[in-house]
């Protein structure tokens, strides 16, 4: 890869990873629902008229909205608001990677690579650490929650591959149409009128910057400059990179949070951070055979 390229991944690594301290500055001003709500409509309100709809049937983008935009974001939030610090959910989080895999073999007859068991088996042991040391306090619901939304987004990617979009940012922002409504019909359900009304009514300039950083920074401007790359570079080159967004997210949440792992959490850390590595790295390539 050409150094700017490579500067650019490591700048989408950077701004995925610091969108988990984004979020955690978002819940402490919006309830989880609501802060969903209201980032799916803000990448929706200033970017529907200028991208065009995706050349995929409706199917594809009200299944991957739910899944994706409902079911793992609205997971991802509420562990977070139960206690999940920021950096480890960025970590934990990538369990995705694994996720997807497992679903592929599952639903799409892909073969499993013993290099990938592996890695989901040393992933897995490192999350189970980190819940070992959770149990410990009273995140081990959020912890529980954030692998759910991994699985959600495992999930979330087979349905992207089947879609075949042509143009990936453009399936992105559709369906980002999706969520709004049925969370902000969760957040007064589950949340409340009262509360709801309140935290809009006291909105300070902290959570608005928030949720404009978790809609722009890192869904348009990270996923816009992800697609670009893919399309200059094979997907196995481009998203090993993805593998710095928990170093980045752990980082950022030390610097702004004053959050600190444990020994065991940083252990596990780098147990399920090699496990991810094996799980994508590309096969190696057969050896040519010479031929008379």
């Amino acid at each position: 890869m050409k150094p700017v390229h490579i500067a650019l991944a490591l700048l989408v690594a950077a701004l995925w990873g610091t969108n988990f301290v984004a979020i955690k500055i978002g819940l402490g001003a919006f309830p989880p629902f609501l802060l969903s709500a209201l980032r799916f409509l803000a990448v929706v309100v200033p970017m529907i008229f200028f991208v065009g709809r995706p050349c995929v049937s409706w199917r594809w983008i009200l299944g991957i909205g739910f899944v994706f935009g409902i079911v793992k974001f609205g997971l991802l939030f509420l562990g977070m608001d139960l206690g999940m610090p920021a950096g480890l959910s960025s970590l934990v989080l990538q369990a995705q990677a694994p996720f997807t895999v497992l679903f592929a073999v599952l639903l799409l007859g892909e073969r499993l690579r013993p290099a990938q068991l592996a890695g989901m088996a040393l992933a897995a042991g490192g999350l189970v650490l980190i819940g070992i040391e959770r149990a410990q306090s009273t995140s081990l619901i959020g912890l529980i929650l954030v692998v759910a939304a991994a699985c959600a987004w495992g999930y979330a990617n087979i349905l992207m591959k089947q879609a075949k979009a042509p143009n990936m940012l453009n399936l992105v922002i559709w369906i980002a149409v999706v969520p709004p409504v049925p969370m902000a019909l969760a957040s007064l359900a589950f949340e409340g009128p009262d509360r709801v009304w309140a935290t809009l009514s006291g909105l300070d300039w902290t959570g608005a910057l928030s949720v404009l950083y978790i809609a722009w920074a890192s869904t348009i401007i990270g996923f816009s400059l992800w697609v670009y790359l893919l399309k200059h570079y094979s997907a196995s080159l481009v998203a090993p990179f993805s593998l710095m967004v928990p170093i980045f997210g752990i980082a950022a949440s030390a610097f702004f949070l004053g959050e600190a792992l444990s020994g065991l959490e940083i252990a596990a850390g780098i147990l399920t951070l090699v496990g991810l590595l094996l799980v994508v790295r590309p096969p190696k390539p057969k050896p040519q055979v010479a031929t008379p």
